[in-house]
This record gives structure tokens, sequence and C-alpha cells, in this order.
């Protein structure tokens, strides 16, 4: 993790004390009232709940010093991606998304988008690069892609797609605003799911927008309070207490990955391994470049679905589980929700247990 992302997390965990009055509680209040004091309705700062609640604010405020940008808080991470889309696009518009990145952003556009006129155009993350972007309104990648951790260059997507007269948002839940940061080079916009490794602990949804264009972002608030698409007092609040120990959990986390991969890399059951931290891997050179770190999750085959689930059956220290981004280790076979996997492809999410015993019962269960 550089510089920058740990002063940045420094100032995370010390920004609430800054304006405490002395006596005054250091964790935010869980305020989940939906109606305020309302004598007035000039110049107040809560009206109504729809509209705004102290402590998913407080969330927001810990997430826009991560992201150097205002955040708008959601109650999914799907909510995020719902409104930053909506903001841009209009019956008419094209939006191109990557094929090979979450299913659900793909139904979301195919069932909801794209029967209310919006074009949409998928693109497998690899050839972001060289794809034609004329006519886009927004282009969405996620990088690395979600499973096969696929990385794309976005400073240069972002140029030839604002030079098409488009806008880039980029889903960032694979790495969080500490180990990538995709509106410092370049991107309109960053959606991401703070259920995974930002909450950590498997006990919340939450989602957040960031984006540094004003205009852009008052659209996507609008969108939350028309729509109702709010996040409660309790969840933000288990959020915002998860955010405060990410810095040291993405640190195991990303250490054991890169162990774990180099030794799965190297087992004769184990065959096309994706992991961007690895030198050999495609995505390396790219991944190096625009990453403070490599992450926490693998992608690898086994020989079937056979062997694939008598993996993850036997081995006792993960969790087989559809999320990621937790405290302890899960997989799954992604092909079951529709990824373009083969049947024995596993993603992997490596969570805090101790290296040397995670790697020991991953070895026995691959035996």
């Amino acid at each position: 993790m550089d510089y920058d992302a740990q002063q940045r997390f420094a100032n995370l965990l010390h920004h609430r004390a800054q304006g405490l009055a002395p006596s005054a509680a250091i964790a935010p209040e869980i305020v989940s009232s939906a109606t305020y004091f309302t004598p007035d309705i000039e110049g107040l700062t809560h009206v109504y709940g729809r509209s705004g609640m102290p402590t998913w604010e407080a969330v927001e405020e810990q997430l826009g010093i991560l992201e150097a940008a205002p955040c708008v808080a959601f109650p999914s991470g799907m909510g995020a991606i719902s409104a930053a889309l909506i903001a841009g696009l209009q019956a008419g518009k094209r939006l191109i998304l990557p094929s090979d990145g979450y299913y659900v952003s793909r139904i979301l556009a195919s069932d909801i988008l794209q029967p209310y006129g919006v074009e949409v155009v998928e693109v497998a993350t690899k050839d972001f690069a060289t794809t034609d972007f004329t006519g886009a309104a927004v282009v969405l990648i996620e990088t690395p892609s979600n499973p096969g951790l696929d990385v794309c260059d976005i400073a240069l997507i972002a140029g030839r797609v604002h030079a098409a007269g488009g806008i880039v948002a980029v889903d960032n839940t694979t790495m969080t605003p500490l180990l990538q940061r995709p509106l410092d080079l370049g991107a309109d916009v960053v959606v991401a799911a703070d259920t995974k490794a930002p909450a950590g602990h498997s006990d919340v949804l939450f989602g957040h927008v960031a984006s540094r264009n004003a205009a852009y972002l008052d659209r996507v608030r609008s969108w939350r309070r028309l729509s109702g698409a709010v996040p409660g007092a309790f969840e933000a609040w288990l959020v915002h207490r998860g955010i405060e120990t990410l810095e040291v959990r993405l640190e195991r986390m990303c250490a054991s990955a890169g162990v774990l991969a180099e030794r799965l890399a190297a087992h004769p059951r184990v065959k096309n391994l994706r992991y961007p931290g690895l030198a050999r891997d495609p995505s390396h050179e790219i991944a190096r470049r625009q990453m403070a770190g490599f992450g926490f999750l693998i992608g690898f085959e086994l020989a079937d679905a056979a062997a694939a689930e008598a993996f993850l059956t036997n081995c006792p220290y993960i969790v087989q589980a559809t999320s990621f981004g937790s405290t302890h280790t899960s997989g799954e076979r992604r092909i079951r929700w529709g990824d373009k996997v083969a049947d024995g492809f596993i993603r992997l999410s490596v969570g805090l247990e101790p290296v040397e015993p995670l790697w020991a019962a991953i070895n026995k269960a691959l035996g």
C-alpha cells in the first residue's frame, strides 16, 4: 500500500476527533430518526430520513477521505451501480460494460435498462483497450474483472472515452480505494459494494458512488432520494466500524493471497491460475502500474466440477459463500451463477487466517 493510501487512512481514523466537543462520543451515534424537528424548513441540515441521516453521512465522510471525492451511500453495491448508471443514461443512449464482469450488472443492463431504450454493448475486459467508444454515453469497467481477474488500463480507457464524449464509471469493489484509485487515474465515477472488504464481516449490505463531477453526483443523490434507495442507520454504523480496520485487514489478506497464489500455481492439480500479483500473470504489468496492491482474490481451475466441489467441501478453512472480502476465506464455483468460466473454476477470497495453517488445509484438500 503506497504512502498516499496510508496517509488517507490515517486521516480517516482521526477526522472525527477534530470536531468533537469535550465528553463527546468517539464513535458515531446511531441516529435512525425518520423525522426531525422542523419549525421552519429554511437552512436545516436534516428534514426527513429519506434525504439524509447523520449516521450514513458519517460513512460518506469516511469514504470521501479514501476516495478524495464526495460520496453518496446506498443500501447495497447494486443500489450504487443502478444509481450511477441511471444518472448518466436515458433512452437512445449507449452503455458499454464488461461481458466478464459482475453478472448482476449485466442482468440490470439487459433486463431493466435495455427495455427502457438504452443500447447495451458487452465487451470483454481484455478488449476494452481497443474498443471503439464512439457514441457511448457511459462506459462501465470492472478491473480486475470479477471473477476472471483480467485487468484493464483505467487511464488509457478514460482518455479514449472522454475523447469520444462519454464518461467512465469504474466498479472498484475488488480493490477498494486503498488498493486502486480510479478517480486519480481519470475515471469520472467510482461504484463499489462496501458489503465486501470495507465492512469486512459478512453482516451488512452497503455501497457507494464517488465522483468529483458535482452535477453527476447531484443526479445520483436525487435518484437516491426519489427512489427511496437509502441505507439504514444501523447498517451505516456497522460499515463505519468495519472501515476503521480495513487497512490492517487488507494488509494480511493481500500478503496471504500472494503466498497462496504462488503455491497454488505450482500445484499439479491446479491450472489456469489468475492473480495479478504474479509476474507471469497476463495482467501483471498493468496491475503493477495502477494498483497499490494486488488484492485478495485468486481464480483457478481444477479438473472438473466434481473436483472443485470436493475441494471446497473438504477444506475446513474455506467457507462456501458467494460474497468475498470478509474475515474468513471463502470460495465457490462461479459457473453456478452463469459466469463464462470452466466447470472447475473457483474464485477464492483470502481471509484473515494465518497463512500457514490455511495453506496446509488447502493443500490437504487438493490432495
